[in-house]
């Protein structure tokens, strides 16, 4: 059944690539214009992603050698001379590469769908339609791409990486916040509708899980990511998030944050904080000293051989393909690009964040051709039901993320020829935990201190 579902779901995407949003497989495309559209262009995101992950592959540098002037020892362009050990770099500078035409992509239509408030707008045409041609223009980007001079480009585009992905990890946390009131409501209306003590103790259970996987999670950060004598930062990280975590848990049950926020929980307060622990972790395991940085293999085949000496540092240009923060990293946000593709909050202060149902617009439910046929219909000649620019932006960003997590958050030094590891990388990650949780608990105390507005 999975498999013939995820068939019919490319066959959708497929046939939508040569017409607009309504496509011919209507029985397995959405039923509305701002999904359908939402989706594909995810997909074209989900592709890229691909694309870097096979890239990234070891054995790849082989057949990527063939690009001519990509790296030393491959195909060469006359005037074109380049100095990377493509054994070493190759793979990563097609990430770059790869996820900057994706940026470029995004970006692009960001800066075109400003304004757009209505389908009625000529450019919501371009934003729900030609999709064959979009395709081309994002592969014609890509390839032209992977002819861009070394020189600084890594450099400067790692910055930008950098920043990205800060903004993206905090919007990834404003998701989950979203995820998490919906899932509490949900069920909360379930217990009040049907078998209340069923659906109140699944609330509990998860709550209490998500509670012990962060202490567990703090535990074993105290246990493997610290020295007695050593890693002060990691100490440091994890007191501070885990005092964080325990204030947003009980400010989310003070009466009067209940009295003005019913919605507010511990259910959500327990998922930010394991959330909280994951980007701690992740932060941790991007800093340069290895003695508080092991790798995830050596602690589970831990020996007591492995006790007694320290963890080897790697060699200079040796790099590590693939991780565990790596690989989770990419889950989650697997899970918040397509939560954002589908998802109709009504939370009205994550709308307002995420920018939103700003318009009228709402799902239809299609119309039935004369062929019996359910087709999607235009359900946003009144208003949009989201931000075409802000969506976009949100895909520049994720590229931004996407092309940090596959390389382990690495700065390229051309002059070494290596990948590097930077404490910079540490501290951004840290630093978005931080006001992740300050915007979490803004999101419970604003109706309190801002008592002259409507949060309803």
């Amino acid at each position: 059944m999975g498999a013939c579902l995820a068939l019919c779901s490319l066959a959708s995407c497929a046939s939508c690539l040569c017409g607009s949003a309504p496509c011919l497989l209507c029985g397995c495309c959405p039923s509305n214009n701002s999904t359908m559209t939402r989706l594909v262009f995810s997909f074209f995101l989900l592709l890229g992603t691909l694309v870097s992950v096979i890239m990234i592959l070891p054995g790849m540098e082989t057949q990527l050698k063939k690009i001519p002037g990509f790296c030393q020892g491959g195909s060469s362009i006359p005037g074109v001379e380049n100095h990377v050990d493509c054994d070493v770099i190759v793979g990563y500078k097609s990430v770059y590469r790869m996820c900057f035409a994706m940026a470029c992509f995004f970006f692009f239509f960001s800066v075109l769908m400003v304004r757009v408030r209505s389908s009625k707008d000529p450019r919501a045409a371009v934003q729900n339609g030609f999709w064959f041609f979009k395709f081309l223009v994002l592969v014609g980007i890509t390839v032209g791409a992977f002819f861009i001079p070394d020189g600084t480009f890594h450099t400067v585009w790692f910055y930008f990486g950098v920043v990205g992905s800060f903004i993206f990890i905090v919007i990834q946390l404003i998701l989950l916040i979203d995820f998490a009131h919906s899932w509490n409501q949900a069920w909360v209306e379930n217990a009040e509708e049907g078998n209340s003590k069923c659906w109140f103790a699944g609330l509990l259970t998860f709550t209490i899980l998500h509670y012990v996987l962060a202490f567990a999670a703090v535990v074993l950060f105290y246990l493997y990511y610290t020295q007695p004598d050593d890693c002060a930062e990691h100490k440091a990280f994890i007191s501070l998030n885990l005092i964080f975590s325990i204030i947003i848990s009980i400010v989310s049950i003070l009466p009067k944050v209940q009295e003005v926020q019913p919605q507010s929980g511990l259910l959500q307060s327990s998922l930010i904080t394991l959330y909280t622990m994951y980007i701690t972790w992740s932060a941790m395991t991007n800093n340069p000293n290895r003695k508080c940085n092991p790798s995830l293999l050596s602690l589970v085949s831990n020996t007591s051989s492995s006790a007694l000496s320290p963890t080897p540092t790697p060699a200079p240009g040796q790099v590590q393909w693939w991780d565990a923060q790596g690989i989770v990293g990419l889950v989650i946000f697997l899970f918040c690009t397509l939560y954002a593709s589908i998802r109709s909050s009504n939370n009205t202060q994550v709308n307002k964040l995420m920018q939103t149902e700003e318009g009228s617009g709402g799902v239809s439910g299609g119309e039935v051709g004369e062929d019996g046929i359910r087709r999607a219909v235009d359900n946003e000649e009144d208003g949009v039901t989201y931000s075409y620019s802000f969506f976009h932006f949100c895909l520049f960003l994720a590229s931004l993320y996407i092309m940090m997590t596959l390389t382990n958050w690495y700065q390229p030094d051309t002059s070494t020829q290596a990948m590097l590891t930077r404490m910079p990388a540490v501290w951004v990650k840290i630093s978005s935990s931080w006001l992740g949780l300050a915007l979490y608990l803004w999101t419970l105390v604003a109706p309190l201190i801002l008592t002259n507005r409507d949060f309803n």
